[in-house]
């Protein structure tokens, strides 16, 4: 693959690429305050997740297109790059109507061929030129984290990074999701200028684990970490510990 890279101007190409910010965009005041908090430590790259799948139905599903004038705001204030899920043809668009400038694939949503076309298709349309990265799917399956890469590069984005968030088993262990590290390291070896990042937020499940997953990400030359952030973890609506 002839791939471009994904660091935007004003981010150190000499530094891994961090990408900080909360699960969940809750409120305002939420959102802001956490900006603020990261860009004050250094933070270049902010995300949110504005539309969140839940197993069932009933939980807190995220706040919707409102959230995406908060992200503005966000760049507004700051000067930060902001990122943000995306599952939907209708997410594609008015997340770059927004102007979001960094687009991820959720597990859930890399699982499904047709949906990662739908949303290849819809970046093509639109002619969207940020980073689309693109997390592993739920189950321990390369071929498929592979196939919707292939999806999104053969609709004419060159920016494109994968996110190792972990796989899902069944049972009681030591991680949210088992990191099976073979399958990423794997996945560069077939594709080496595709940058990685890791998600040792849901691989580790807890705030403690996150530094060391950290760590053998970097060992394992990665390229970069998306860290689950909150100005008050204890308070947030979703993924806190």
């Amino acid at each position: 693959m002839n791939l471009d890279s994904i660091l935007l101007p004003g981010i150190a190409h000499n530094e891994p690429l961090v990408i900080a910010g909360p699960c969940s965009a809750e409120t305002e005041e939420q959102l802001m305050l956490t900006a603020h908090q990261l860009s004050h430590k250094g933070m270049k790259l902010f995300r949110a997740g504005i539309w969140k799948p839940r197993t069932k139905p009933g939980g807190f599903e995220g706040v919707g297109e409102e959230g995406l004038f908060w992200l503005e705001k966000v760049k507004k204030e700051t000067g930060m790059y902001v990122a943000t899920e995306v599952a939907t043809q209708n997410h594609v668009i008015e997340a770059i109507k927004h102007k979001i400038d960094v687009l991820w694939i959720g597990a859930r949503t890399t699982t499904n061929p047709f949906a990662v076309q739908e949303i290849a298709d819809t970046l093509s349309q639109l002619k969207f030129s940020g980073p689309v990265l693109i997390k592993n799917p739920v189950n321990p399956d390369l071929e498929l984290w592979i196939g919707a890469i292939e999806r999104i590069y053969n609709s004419g984005m060159r920016k494109i990074g994968a996110i190792h968030r972990g796989f899902s088993i069944y049972g009681r262990k030591e991680y949210r999701n088992i990191p099976q590290w073979n399958i990423p390291i794997e996945l560069k070896r077939q594709i080496p200028n595709l940058p990685l990042i890791l998600d040792p937020s849901h691989i580790g499940g807890k705030k403690e684990l996150i530094y060391s997953l950290s760590q053998q990400a970097f060992d394992l030359n990665y390229d970069g970490l998306i860290i689950e952030s909150h100005y008050d973890p204890d308070s947030a609506w979703s993924d806190k510990e």
